[in-house]
């Protein structure tokens, strides 16, 4: 009995620490946010709640810099890599689990193998070819090299591979040709799936910063992360003003995930079958 107490005592502490480690930046940060000029955020030991809590950093952010200008840019940028992304993996997901076809192997240790390799070599590359397509500047070549991520496919493989052949064989028997098969027996099998590659694919495009850093160069198609850089000055910067910024950009996305997280946990849960 002691043993057993013990052990779920250890449990809910080690559970309490990684809580702490991962939620704690984020709960400073919020509050940070909401410190005013009266609040010492360097004080030792620091304070989570403010003292002169106020709403001055977000509306100075709002009027520094064009916050809703790079919001819509972002939202141009994450529809398209949503779009891309639930159209090609789920294309590419459907033919690499269900289609026989030369050289399908190859395909799949290809795409493995895009996975292991860091995003940060392939950026010269990136940026020469999105270059040579004249997207340079765009929101389209900001969105472009995310399109259609290697995990959202091998999500999507792995959920058409959970369905039971049986269930587009007697398809095939009544007729179907591929293209029923996929719309009408296999993707409603898969939504769950899909709603995870949605949220993996907008918060992708939505954190992404590196990518339009380096391709985006006028500010009026600057993305709403690259935008809020603006809000750091060459020889001062405001850690609450900063802190403001971070909040309005983690906004759309706890939304987004609010109004997808039944899907979600759905889709996580149930793998490729439904029901």
């Amino acid at each position: 009995m002691r043993n057993k107490t013990a052990s779920k005592v250890l449990q809910y502490l080690l559970l309490a620490l990684f809580f702490i480690i991962l939620i704690g930046p984020l709960l400073w940060q919020l509050t940070l946010a909401f410190k005013g000029k009266g609040d010492d955020i360097y004080a030792v030991p620091p304070y989570v709640f403010p003292k002169d809590p106020t709403f001055d950093n977000f509306i100075e952010a709002f009027t520094r810099i064009p916050v809703l200008k790079y919001f819509g840019n972002s939202l141009i940028v994450a529809a398209i890599s949503v779009c891309g992304n639930v159209i090609g993996s789920t294309l590419a997901g459907y033919a690499l689990a269900r289609l026989k076809f030369w050289g399908k192997r190859l395909v799949i240790v290809l795409i493995f193998s895009a996975m292991l390799i860091p995003g940060e070599t392939l950026l010269i590359s990136q940026f020469i070819i999105v270059k040579n397509f004249g997207l340079q500047n765009t929101l389209l070549g900001a969105a472009l090299p995310g399109l259609c991520a290697a995990m959202n496919v091998l999500l999507m493989m792995n959920a058409f591979s959970g369905i039971p052949m049986e269930l587009e064989e007697a398809a095939k028997v009544d007729g179907a040709n591929v293209w029923q098969r996929f719309f009408n027996v296999c993707l409603p099998q898969v939504k769950g799936t899909m709603t995870v590659v949605v949220i993996f694919a907008f918060v992708g495009a939505w954190n992404d910063f590196l990518w339009p850093l380096i391709i985006l160069g006028d500010d009026s198609v600057y993305t709403l992360t690259v935008g809020l850089n603006r809000l750091k000055n060459q020889f001062v910067s405001d850690p609450r003003l900063i802190a403001a910024g971070t909040v309005i950009a983690l906004v759309p996305i706890v939304i987004f995930f609010l109004i997808f997280q039944r899907h979600f946990f759905k889709g996580v849960e149930s793998g490729g079958i439904k029901g």
